[in-house]
């Protein structure tokens, strides 16, 4: 398979996205569509260009809200150097954790990933002289600056956020585009065959989960940043299924179906949840019917559309 052209007519309709939305919604809700949009594509980049199913990116998305949250209010960081370490946190803590992970396969794979997002949770729990536990890690500044740049209204915050993810969603696609983004895709296709052909097929696991942890802990750093708090529930199990969610309904094949995915969750439950306080039922019906009828997600329609326009 050859490696896909970079950047290319995704890459601008991405950018024409992250443009448009402040002016449609509201610019605190096109914020947190940008930080679920970077978490969802850490999912994307496992499922999509490794079919890595992986339940446990919540957990490094939490770690990088609690040690943004700490290096913000403790150690007085500025943001610039925050945002940093919780990306590096992220990559260092699953790279870790994968070395274990990896040596298993299928389903081992993905409990021993639900295994350790779980050990993460009550590690929170038990370390609340510096988690704060269930009551969460507060008392954040709202008001920031990066490289002298003042980031204090809802427009400034939602800049960095969008600019955090295209920088996050140029790397997918330049990895996709690579010599690597081959070889993960040869696993992804035959992992048995990539493994005879001499690839170290752990390693190149490795790595991916990495990358795609330090993407999960930028996205939990500016979460940690916009809220000014820490919700424990940003290291539980369903911070996990949440971003799984958006990536699937956006659809895995290409990295820009996690901004599909996480525009779609998040505007369409800020809309239900004031109408029906049961409104993730419909968000389960619509994950029964993309799975069944929608493999490829809200994504592959515009691209089925593009290609019937581009044949005709």
């Amino acid at each position: 398979m050859g490696a896909q052209r970079f950047p290319d007519v995704t890459t601008a309709i991405v950018v024409a996205v992250l443009v448009a939305l402040p002016i449609f919604v509201p610019t605190t809700l096109a914020s947190q569509v940008a930080i679920f949009a970077t978490a969802t594509l850490s999912v994307t980049l496992l499922l999509g260009s490794v079919g890595l199913l992986s339940f446990g990116q919540g957990l490094y998305l939490g770690v990088g809200s609690y040690a943004a949250g700490i290096l913000l209010r403790d150690a007085g960081f500025g943001l610039g150097p925050t945002l940093v370490t919780a990306t590096v946190a992220g990559a260092l803590l699953a790279g870790v954790l994968g070395a274990v992970i990896v040596r298993r396969q299928g389903v081992y794979f993905v409990m021993l990933t639900l295994a350790f997002a779980q050990m993460g949770f009550f590690a929170m729990l038990a370390w609340k002289d510096v988690t704060g536990g269930e009551n969460g890690f507060s008392g954040l500044s709202r008001t920031f600056t990066l490289f002298g740049l003042p980031i204090a209204s809802a427009l400034s915050f939602y800049l960095l956020s969008a600019g955090a993810f295209l920088l996050a969603f140029l790397a997918v696609q330049r990895i996709n585009s690579s010599p690597l983004g081959t070889v993960l895709t040869a696993i992804r296709e035959n992992e048995a065959r990539s493994e005879a052909m001499g690839y170290d097929v752990k390693l190149y696991k490795i790595v991916a989960l990495a990358v795609a942890g330090g993407i999960a802990g930028l996205s939990g750093g500016l979460h940690a940043a916009f809220l000014g708090f820490v919700p424990p529930n940003n290291i539980e199990l369903e911070m996990s299924q949440r971003i799984l969610v958006m990536a699937i309904i956006g659809g895995v094949g290409s990295p820009a179906g996690a901004l599909v995915g996480s525009g779609f969750y998040t505007l369409v439950s800020e809309l239900l949840s004031e109408l029906w306080a049961r409104w993730l039922a419909l968000i389960a019906l619509l994950l029964i019917a993309i799975v069944l009828y929608l493999p490829g997600g809200l994504w592959s329609i515009g691209a089925r559309l593009a290609g019937r326009r581009a044949d005709g």
